[in-house]
């Protein structure tokens, strides 16, 4: 046993025992074992014990520093022992070298991967889902109570106002229409009459005769052209005022009240298949699908509430704002067009200085910003 191995012929290992053995398969273990060991890891001393399947035998391989010739060695070819490999092989699976270049040994098992990126299509499809079952559930629900088969949460008190609104805002559409055509013709008549009294001033000027009696008229049409002006101020003001609180005002009402609707249905909806659920067998297929009902429900119910208090408080805000700007409105309108047929110049003026309206002069463009400041 003093010479080792045949391919290392500059390394002697003196073996020292304290029996003897009699197993030569293990010291072949041994050998090959010796032979696996790389020759990097720079081990000044090595030890080796082996235990025998009897328990009784025991040796000791002691490996001391390198003594060999100053020449480099031939490189080394490790071939271990079909024993030795199946021994080794086990060992070399959880065996990971980290960049210092020492072996850690590590626990295998399997791997598990945090889902925190979400699939955007997953996300899209799941969204499109969600939308295609409410869409149907409340489509089923609108053609029921077309049908009469499906009952529907009616409150009394709400869906009187909100009649009543609609039916103002179509009076008011009405009014709207006739004032813009008030409008229109009390223009057109404004524009003959100072073309007309255009005509009788020329007149007067080249007629000595009629001079008098065409001067007249020039002035009486002029007058009536500018009072005619000043009440299609007036007009044209009622018309802006009224405009924003149909088309504006109210109009922010009524989409307050559509989602109201919508909201009502879908509330609707939900509370039907709640009920038919519930009026189902109970087992544990169907407890599952009746708590996702009743969760459901709920949260319908909670926005079906807060659509139902926000249209209340509009609709209470929008009487109160409808009033005051009709109000004023109204009075306006009355005082002009009373002033204006009964020749009261100074009292139509007064009038738009009471409402802060200003008359556009004809031919006159507006002041510049630069001039205003």
């Amino acid at each position: 046993m003093a010479q080792e191995s045949p391919r290392n012929s500059a390394a002697e290992i003196p073996v020292t025992s304290n029996g003897e053995v009699d197993d030569t398969h293990e010291h072949g273990f041994n050998r090959d074992l010796k032979r696996s060991l790389p020759s990097g890891l720079g081990l000044s001393e090595t030890q080796i014990t082996s235990h025998g399947f009897d328990g009784t035998k025991e040796g000791v391989i002691e490996a001391g520093a390198y003594q060999g010739s100053p020449e480099p060695p031939l490189p080394s070819v490790m071939s271990p022992s079909r024993v030795a490999a199946s021994r080794l092989a086990p060992q070399g699976s959880d065996l990971i070298v980290p960049a210092g270049g020492q072996k850690t040994q590590t626990k295998s098992g399997p791997v598990i991967l945090a889902d925190e990126i979400k699939n955007p299509a997953m996300e899209k499809l799941e969204l499109v889902r969600k939308w295609s079952l409410n869409t149907y559930k409340c489509t089923r629900q609108i053609i029921s109570e077309k049908l009469g088969r499906g009952s529907r949460t009616v409150d009394l008190e709400l869906e009187a106002q909100i009649d009543i609104l609609r039916d103002n805002k179509k009076k008011y559409e009405n009014i709207l229409r006739l004032a813009q055509t008030l409008s229109t013709q009390l223009f057109q008549m404004v524009h003959t009459q100072r073309q007309l009294g255009d005509a009788f001033a020329d007149l007067s000027l080249k007629s000595l005769e009629l001079h008098e009696e065409f001067g007249y008229n020039a002035d009486t049409q002029k007058l009536l052209a500018k009072n005619g002006e000043t009440l299609l101020g007036a007009i044209n003001f009622f018309i802006a005022s009224v405009n924003t609180l149909v088309n504006k005002t109210i109009e922010d009402t009524l989409m307050t009240v559509k989602q109201y609707e919508t909201a009502r249905i879908e509330y609707d909806a939900y509370r039907t298949d709640l009920e038919e659920l519930n009026l189902g067998p109970r087992d544990a297929n169907t407890l599952p699908k009746i708590e996702q009902s009743q969760h459901l429900f709920q949260a319908h119910k909670e926005k079906y509430d807060k659509m139902r208090n926000d249209v209340s408080i509009k609709l209470k805000f929008l009487e109160e704002n409808k009033v005051k700007v009709l109000h004023n409105q109204l009075v306006l309108f009355h005082n002009a067009i009373a002033a204006y047929f009964a020749g009261n110049q100074k009292q139509l003026e007064q009038t738009l200085k009471q409402f802060h309206i200003k008359l556009k002069t004809p031919g006159v463009d507006a002041p510049s910003w630069l001039e205003e400041q």
